[in-house]
Parts: C-alpha cells; sequence; structure tokens
C-alpha cells in the first residue's frame, strides 16, 4: 500500500520543530529509521503497527500517543488489514529530523515476536 503525507510543518529558526498527517493504506509502511531528537506519534484513524528494533511489534489506534526517543531505529504503518494515520512531530537537530534506513521486510513486518536477528 502507499503512504501520503500532508500538511508538512516547520518553525523558522531559533525553533526546530515539525510535522506532518501520514497516512497509511493497509500493510504499507515506513522503512526502518532513527529521529536524532525523538518523534511523536499521535494516532488520528484507524489500526496500525509501530516496532522498535529488537522489540515487539506493538498494535497503536485512534488516540495512542508513541514516543520514538532519540536515535532509536524503527517503523510504523498500517495493520495488514485497516489503514491508519498518524500526527508525527519531531525537532530537527543540525537541520535534519529522520535518517532514512532500509526497508522493512514482509517478514519483518509479519513478525510479532521480536528477535529481529
Amino acid at each position: 500500500g502507499s503512504v501520503k503525507v500532508q500538511s508538512r510543518f516547520q518553525t523558522p529558526p531559533p525553533a526546530r520543530v515539525g510535522g506532518g498527517f501520514v497516512s497509511f493504506e493497509p500493510a504499507a509502511r515506513t522503512a526502518w529509521h532513527t529521529h536524532p531528537l525523538g518523534q511523536t506519534l499521535i494516532v488520528t484513524e484507524g489500526e496500525g503497527r509501530v516496532q522498535h528494533w529488537d522489540g515487539d511489534i506493538q498494535e497503536i489506534r485512534p488516540g495512542d500517543v508513541v514516543w520514538i526517543p532519540p536515535g532509536v531505529k524503527h517503523w510504523h504503518g498500517a495493520s495488514p488489514e485497516y489503514g491508519m494515520s498518524h500526527i508525527a512531530v519531531a525537532e530537527a537537530l543540525d537541520g535534519k529530523t529522520v535518517e532514512w534506513m532500509e526497508h522493512v521486510t514482509d517478514e519483518q513486518y509479519a513478525k510479532t515476536d521480536g528477535g529481529m536477528d
């Protein structure tokens, strides 16, 4: 499925917070990535998943607020059956808010017991 990012906002320096509204079709997800100063996700619709490297997949639903600590490798996206939308908020460090990494494989997406060997 596809991922749509809308309504991005970025505050001017010296402020460094920015964000956007992200919508995922069923089974769509981000690649693995990190944020230098962390990220907050606020789920607004649907059912989704989030996972930290070497951690279990966590189910997320509307009203859930998820904090991703600085530098923690993770992904997030929709559940296999339902789409999901969230607001994503992150701060920039030296102008950078995210470091993208490898794609989440179908095997990793389907795994629910952690152990990312």
